[in-house]
C-alpha cells in the first residue's frame, strides 16, 4: 500500500497473501487514500462495494470479520506511527531484521523479500539512508551482500534494536466460531 503527495511516494504498508485493502475506503464511500501494487505475481479479487456493505447488514458473521481487520488495521497503523515516530531509521531497520528473520525460519538468515528502494520507503527512509544503516548495523553482528542477510550476533543486535511488544508483536488472527 502506497501513498503519494506532490509526486513524492512512500510505502505504507507491506501486506502478504490473502489480505484485504481499502476496506476503509469502501464502507465510508468515500475517496481511498492510497494505492496498491503488486510485488510478485498476484491474484486480486475485487468485491462490489454495494455488496460489502449490503453483508454488514446481513451477516452477523461477515459483520464481525470486518469490525476485527478494521481494529486489526488501526493497531497496525499506531504501532507504525509509533516505530516512526520513537526510533530512529536504524532502529527501524534492525528491528525490521529481527521481525524478518523470524518470520524466514529464526536461522539467523534472511533475503530481503522486495527492491531495497521499497524497504527504504516502507521505513521511511531514503535508500541512501537505508545504506548507511546497514553499515551502521555491522557493529552489531549484521552482514549484508545483496539482498542476503547474515545476523551472525542476534543477541547484540537485540539490544542495539530493544524491540517492545507494544511496537513489534504481530496481531491476533480472528478467531473460529
Amino acid at each position: 500500500m502506497s501513498s503519494s503527495a506532490t509526486g513524492d511516494e512512500t510505502v505504507i504498508e507491506i501486506l502478504g497473501p490473502v489480505n484485504l485493502f481499502i476496506l476503509a475506503a469502501v464502507l465510508n464511500n468515500d475517496i481511498c487514500l492510497q494505492s496498491a501494487r503488486t510485488l510478485t505475481l498476484a491474484r486480486i479479487l475485487m468485491i462490489p462495494a454495494n455488496l460489502i456493505r449490503e453483508l454488514l447488514v446481513e451477516d452477523h458473521d461477515f459483520m464481525k470479520a470486518v469490525v476485527f481487520e478494521l481494529a486489526s488495521a488501526y493497531r497496525r497503523t499506531v504501532k507504525e506511527l509509533k516505530n516512526q515516530k520513537l526510533r530512529s531509521g536504524t532502529e527501524r531497520l534492525a528491528n525490521w531484521l529481527l521481525r524478518e528473520e523470524r518470520s524466514q525460519g529464526g536461522e539467523g538468515r534472511l533475503t530481503i523479500p522486495y527492491e531495497k528502494r521499497i524497504l527504504a520507503a516502507y521505513l521511511g527512509m531514503t535508500a541512501e539512508n537505508l545504506s548507511r544503516g546497514f553499515s551502521a548495523l555491522a557493529a552489531h553482528g549484521v552482514n549484508i551482500k545483496g539482498l542476503q542477510i547474515d545476523i551472525v550476533d542476534i543477541g547484540k543486535l537485540t539490544d542495539y534494536a530493544r524491540p517492545s511488544p507494544l511496537i513489534d508483536d504481530g496481531e491476533p488472527q480472528l478467531p473460529q466460531t
